[in-house]
């Protein structure tokens, strides 16, 4: 059978499937089960699908993910959140905004603990939103910073994302993590300075806390403290990979420790946190591997049915600029981003896409932080961007077309980010570049 009806048939029942609410990994898993009887020797490439799944879940690389998961899990049940927006809440709180630029610089540096885009929102939605809405902050203006903020934790490393996609286009995780810390510096500024400009053009948006309610510079100076065990954790992770003391792998474990250590000294290694630290690691790895095993076989399918190299010579065939075709990737992203989870985005991708991109010559680190950024809207992205759904978990005030309308603006912001690496691409690289020299 021709490999363009393949491609067509291949994609377009796992659509129909994932639009019927079929699980991504089950629903990529069965029609790869399907298709491998059809086109691929019928029993036997069971076989071949469950050493290929083995084979794939044992790689070295994705050890550091249920280690990644277990540090965020740590720490998101040590606390660090409340005394750290208690620091920015002295230091910003007399400025028009102040909160909200402090609930960024906080969802950044969660971002370089946790490697996931759920934990800040969930935090942050639970100690920072109550006390800026209490300040007379703008609903809408808050909940998109936190939502936004949040998403920053797959781009800023560690990033589970990046690991994944680091295994899925055969690249160096630690470049990943090294090409996303200006990209995710940059974003934060961003929001940092439309948060600024849009409650000084309107100071109800956000206004300043009342002078009799500012804080001495002692006291400002006292709450600095806070921010010492989340930046022991980012040296640890950051700082050993760069120095070359643990590979980004290594790392991980490297970052459990640390988060335990955190989390004794702030007394939260209690029975019952505990149970919810395991609870979350094996949650949230089960759902990770099952959609890692199914893409195992999704990937076989595209290659031995020939839809990859298909694919890749139909999209290279057309006499259009390589930066139109890389933008089209881009839009595909997008609109996948608003239905499917990222991870299964990567590996539902990554046969039909990676050959493209190198036969266009593009950097695979640079654009994987690209694809990492856009999947920075994907968490965020109506109707079914995962951080969406967190934030109304925990604010069961908020209607969900409330939080929709409050992150598009910073959707748009996003979008910005990729614009600004796709001209500088050294903004990605240059780090990178640094730390093989």
């Amino acid at each position: 059978m021709d490999a363009g009806i393949i491609a067509l048939l291949l994609f377009g029942s796992l659509l129909v499937l994932l639009f019927l609410g079929v699980p991504i990994a089950f629903g990529m898993g069965g029609i790869s089960l399907i298709f491998g009887f059809i086109f691929w020797g019928g029993l036997p490439s069971f076989e071949a699908f469950s050493l290929g799944a083995y084979g794939k879940v044992t790689e070295f690389v994705l050890s550091a993910v249920p280690l990644y998961l277990l540090m965020a899990a740590i720490l998101q049940y040590s606390d660090l959140a409340d005394d750290m927006y208690e620091a920015v809440y002295r230091w910003f709180g007399g400025l028009r905004g102040g909160l909200a630029v402090g609930t960024t610089l906080i969802s950044s540096i969660f971002a370089a603990m946790v490697g996931i885009a759920t934990v800040a929102t969930a935090t942050l939605g639970l100690t920072a939103r109550p006390s800026m809405l209490s300040r007379g902050y703008d609903d809408k203006l808050t909940t998109g910073t936190i939502i936004a903020g949040g998403a920053l934790g797959i781009l800023i490393p560690p990033s589970i994302i990046m690991i994944i996609y680091a295994s899925e286009a055969a690249v160096s995780p630690g470049a990943m993590f090294m090409g996303g810390i200006v990209p995710g510096i940059l974003a934060a500024v961003i929001f940092i300075g439309y948060v600024l400009i849009k409650c000084g053009i309107n100071p109800e948006m956000g206004p300043a806390i009342r002078k009799d309610e500012r804080f001495s510079l002692g006291e400002k100076l006292e709450s600095i403290k806070s921010i010492f065990l989340p930046l022991f954790v980012i040296v640890l992770v950051l700082g050993s990979i760069y120095t070359g003391a643990a590979t980004p792998t290594e790392a991980a474990a490297v970052g459990v420790v640390g988060a335990l250590i955190s989390a004794a000294i702030k007394k939260k290694l209690t029975k019952e946190n505990i149970k919810k630290i395991f609870a979350m690691s094996v949650r949230v790895n089960a759902m990770v591997f099952w959609i890692l095993i199914s893409a195992v076989a999704y990937s076989r399918i595209v290659s031995v049915t020939g839809v990859g190299s298909w694919f890749a010579d139909f999209v290279t065939s057309f006499e259009v600029n390589a930066w139109v075709t890389l933008i089209a990737m881009q839009l595909v992203f997008f609109v996948l981003g608003m239905f499917i989870d990222p991870a299964a985005i990567i590996l539902m991708t990554g046969p039909l896409f990676l050959p493209v991109v190198t036969q266009l010559g593009f950097d695979p680190v640079w654009y994987g932080v690209i694809f990492v950024i856009n999947m920075c809207m994907a968490y965020m992205t109506p109707p079914f961007g995962f951080n969406l759904f967190v934030m109304r978990g925990i604010a069961s005030d908020l209607n969900i077309n409330t939080i929709y309308r409050s992150v598009w603006p910073f959707v748009g912001l996003y979008a910005l980010v990729i614009v600004i690496c796709m001209f500088f691409p050294q903004l990605v690289l240059w780090l990178p570049n640094l730390m093989i020299k």
